[in-house]
């Protein structure tokens, strides 16, 4: 039996890893007193009996969390956004590029990826590597997630609203109109740009869920691209991977009267990849349930990997 020591298990991302571990009867789950969860000598005793420590904490007691853990020799897992850029931390999206599965395996401290990242990176990184799309290209991403990437604070907030203003809830709100986003650092470390995309996400009025959009001019690209090319490099690339499906160029049958649900996903670790468009226009979609492989079900994923045991185990694909 392997032991995980959740810090911060009270916030949304640490209750869905916690709700995903408990019924498992191969992990045992180290719990700490409440009044003692900033007591620094308790949660070392914890840490160093931990096989892994995983931190779902804002980032400055993330980086705090993970220097206690440091001295006791603990691996971590960081649910933050602290250390997905950082030196010594690996990335922990499985699927980016055939060696980061072992990488993972082996690593002392290992970053969960960002939500978004998660939708963006697996659709325009083989695009990059392949030469396909050149790293200088001026990218641009909407997005939009359920409310639950919020945390608590947003959560009750929406739901507030839902219940004292049914008839003008908030269908859907840009956010991060700064364009200062913090997952921008990452998307475009693990992309392979050489310049900052312009990110511009939106909350919907719905629990949770999330769709990824990258659109793409054809002349943008290095070579002759076609619908039928990229969806080709995606099954070649992600030919083995459990959690993700590749669909046909304009999969008609994922629209419903023409929409795309965002919420297909919900409760699962699946990411959807689709390319939609023409002979002159793209758009690469994404689809993830933002607090399953966008959050606890790809920590569980990492989890799995740093514990060895079969990356599946106790997800729904």
């Amino acid at each position: 039996m392997s032991s995980v020591f959740i810090d911060g298990q009270a916030g949304t991302t640490g209750l869905e890893i916690k709700n995903h571990l408990s019924p498992r009867p191969d992990i045992e789950i180290l719990e700490i007193d409440h009044s003692r969860r900033k007591d620094e000598y308790t949660k070392l005793e914890i840490m160093q009996a931990a096989d892994v420590v995983v931190l779902c904490l804002p980032d400055a007691a993330a980086v705090e969390s993970a220097a206690l853990a440091n001295q006791v020799g603990a691996r971590v897992l960081d649910a933050s956004t602290a250390h997905r850029i950082a030196d010594g931390w690996t990335y922990g999206l499985p699927e980016f590029r055939s060696a980061q599965r072992q990488a993972i395996s082996g690593a002392a401290c290992v970053s969960n990826p960002g939500c978004y990242p998660t939708g963006f990176i697996p659709a325009a990184a083989p695009l990059i590597r392949a030469g396909w799309l050149p790293a200088e290209t001026r990218v641009t991403i909407n997005a939009v997630s359920g409310y639950s990437g919020g945390g608590h604070n947003l959560i009750e907030r929406y739901e507030e609203r839902a219940a004292s203003n049914a008839d003008d809830i908030w269908a859907s709100r840009p956010y991060a109109l700064a364009l200062q986003h913090k997952h921008i650092p990452e998307m475009q470390r693990f992309a392979g740009l050489d310049v900052p995309p312009l990110f511009q996400p939106s909350v919907g009025h719905f629990h949770k869920g999330m769709l990824v959009a990258t659109p793409l001019f054809a002349d943008q690209f290095s070579r002759k691209v076609t619908l039928n090319d990229i969806v080709q490099l995606w099954r070649d690339t992600y030919a083995d991977e459990p959690f993700v499906r590749v669909f046909d160029p304009n999969p008609e049958d994922e629209l419903e009267s023409g929409y795309l649900n965002p919420q297909a996903n919900n409760g699962t670790n699946r990411l959807d990849l689709m390319a939609f468009g023409s002979e002159s226009q793209f758009v690469l979609m994404a689809r993830l349930d933002n607090l399953g492989k966008g959050a606890s079900s790809a920590a569980v994923q990492n989890l799995n990997l740093m514990l060895g045991i079969d990356e599946t185990t106790g997800l729904n694909a």
